[in-house]
């Protein structure tokens, strides 16, 4: 169906957040708003920090290029441009920018009449990079523990941070959360295929309705959740996902700066194995 043939009956005023009518206008398809100037300014400003930030050398390539946060000596102040400040404004930039998407995400759905789920799912989002470069650097007492821009240098962040608590794979909470993502491809996985088995049948068959889907997987498993079931389900595990894997790497400095291996000894000294 073409999203045009209806869209205007959408197009209604008001369930703005900010602006009124002022900022109550689209741009071709795209609703603008109040946050869609913001964030746009803000995203223009941050990608033209990243090519200056990156002009600044030694490379073009776009996979050596990294936006690296400020050195350690400088705790949590402001360092010169070319030796953090821009990665310090880039990452504001950033988060600006997430927060003013996730606001013109309510003010459609306001327009729309829709639940909030959509903003709220994507504020995990945002609190997980809020975390990385936020949170735990400021607990930490320097923004050089932030993670630099770049698609190296992130790998290499990664690796570094892991091997400095000796096996990462070893934090609980970081098991917790590649459960989730495990789980989430596939409750994803078995969705996908579920639904295009039943609405993709072979040429002169009928598409099948949610009846066959409900009772594919009663026959399967023994159970299934249902049409909206499923989508809460996936909804849970993604949030998950992105809640643990922030909380996983938030321990791991602030509050936790020994081995991770060496932390699961606590069950070895349990009493009841005395």
């Amino acid at each position: 169906m073409a999203i045009l043939s209806f869209e205007r009956k959408y197009r209604v005023r008001g369930g703005t957040l900010i602006g009124g009518d002022l900022f109550d206008f689209w741009v071709g398809p795209f609703y603008v708003g109040f946050f869609g100037v913001i964030g746009s300014i803000l995203i223009l400003l941050g990608t033209a920090l990243i090519f200056a930030a990156a002009a600044q050398g030694p490379t073009w390539n776009p996979w050596l290029i990294s936006i690296t946060p400020p050195d350690l000596s400088y705790g949590l102040a402001l360092a010169p441009l070319k030796e953090g400040g821009f990665w310090q404004i880039i990452s504001f930039c950033g988060l600006g920018a997430f927060v003013c998407w996730a606001l013109r995400e309510v003010e459609i759905s306001r327009k729309l009449g829709m639940g909030l789920h959509v903003p709220a799912a994507f504020g995990f989002a945002i609190f997980a990079f809020f975390t990385l470069n936020f949170i735990r650097p400021v607990l930490m007492g320097a923004w050089g523990h932030g993670f630099p821009y770049g698609i190296f240098s992130h790998l290499d962040w990664v690796s570094n941070v892991g091997y400095a608590y000796v096996n990462f794979h070893y934090n609980p909470v970081h098991m917790i959360a590649i459960t989730f993502f495990f789980t989430t491809n596939l409750a994803l996985a078995l969705h996908g295929g579920l639904i295009l088995s039943a609405v993709n049948p072979q040429k002169g068959e009928t598409v099948r309705t949610p009846e066959y889907e409900d009772t594919y997987f009663r026959d399967f498993i023994g159970y299934s959740v249902g049409t909206i079931g499923i989508h809460r389900v996936g909804m849970f595990l993604a949030l998950n996902a992105a809640f643990w894997s922030a909380i996983c790497i938030v321990i791991s400095g602030p509050l936790y700066a020994g081995s991770w291996p060496e932390w699961w000894e606590f069950w070895r000294n349990l009493p009841i194995w005395s």
